[in-house]
């Protein structure tokens, strides 16, 4: 059985781990674990499902996320065929890692409102060379220089020099357990790694080892959406992307995401997104914009 609940023992005195995954794709299931985490994206893309929500991720990017926060990254079949290697640097933190009492200070406000923010989890928009050049750093220091390093990274972030945005708007009113995770997370790799091609809920049914009826009920309730819509979020979130990147027409777009016809691919894009994919493209073209569902 797949782990789904990760227990992250921190160095002995030091209250945080540093770990860097080099991979030909990314292996950690759909998960929660009891630290906060820093994640740099250094060499990688695919898709990010972070509590309820789905987004794509690239490489250079940062994400933050507070205890208990269930996420997974899943790499795209065309990563994972091109033969380049995933590469992430982890921190792992304790909020009292430095004592009790020593983020509660009122000089600290900023920094504790970034913890707040992180139960939303938190993606930064604009990773400098400062911010990597901190991940690099950290991964090859040890003891006091290590932990200089993260204290410089937490106030970057809480300073708020680094831009950052919720991914989640609320917290979800659905606790996830161990079992729970374990039975979707085969469900959203599924999704993920096919939404190209028809998806069946018979399918998806078999892999969460439930009848298809009870499947559908469950699903439902535990992501607050039907597995419909979440194909459809995975597809949309995957043709917002190509359409900021890509000059191909908007129909091509839609068929190599999983979509039939035009018309239903321009009127579940407009449910989702709010704006046609014509309308997305000519305001929001910009190469750092991010789709987050």
């Amino acid at each position: 059985m797949k782990i789904v609940y990760e227990h992250q023992s921190p160095n002995p005195g030091m209250g945080f781990i540093v770990k860097e995954y080099c991979q030909h794709h990314f292996t950690s299931p759909f998960h929660f674990h009891d630290l906060y985490e820093l994640i740099l994206i250094e060499k990688s893309y695919g898709k990010l499902y972070a509590g309820n929500k789905v987004l794509n991720f690239k490489e250079n990017e940062v994400y933050m996320f507070a205890p208990g926060f269930a996420h997974c990254f899943y790499n795209e079949k065309s990563f994972t065929a091109s033969g380049e290697i995933a590469h992430a640097i982890v921190i792992f933190f304790k909020k009292d890692f430095l004592g009790q009492d020593f983020f509660c200070d009122p000089e600290m406000s900023r920094t504790q409102e970034l913890f707040r923010k992180a139960v939303f989890g938190i993606k930064v928009n604009s990773s400098s060379t400062l911010i990597r050049s901190y991940f690099m750093e950290i991964s090859q220091k040890r003891g006091m220089d290590a932990l200089i390093i993260l204290l410089q990274l937490i106030k970057l972030l809480s300073d708020k020099k680094e831009s950052i945005s919720l991914i989640n708007q609320e917290i979800s009113k659905i606790t996830l357990n161990n079992a729970d995770s374990v039975r979707l997370e085969p469900v959203l790799k599924y999704v993920i790694e096919n939404f190209k091609d028809d998806l069946e809920n018979k399918q998806a049914a078999a892999l969460a080892c439930l009848s298809e009826s009870a499947f559908c009920r469950y699903f439902k309730s535990r992501t607050q959406q039907t597995f419909s819509q979440f194909v459809n979020n995975v597809r949309v979130v995957h043709a917002a992307d190509l359409l900021l990147k890509e000059e191909r027409g908007i129909a091509d777009i839609g068929y190599d995401c999983g979509f039939k016809n035009i018309s239903y691919f321009n009127r579940k894009f407009k449910s989702i997104m709010g704006q046609t994919p014509m309308d997305y493209r000519k305001t929001l073209k910009r190469p750092d914009q991010t789709v987050v569902l």
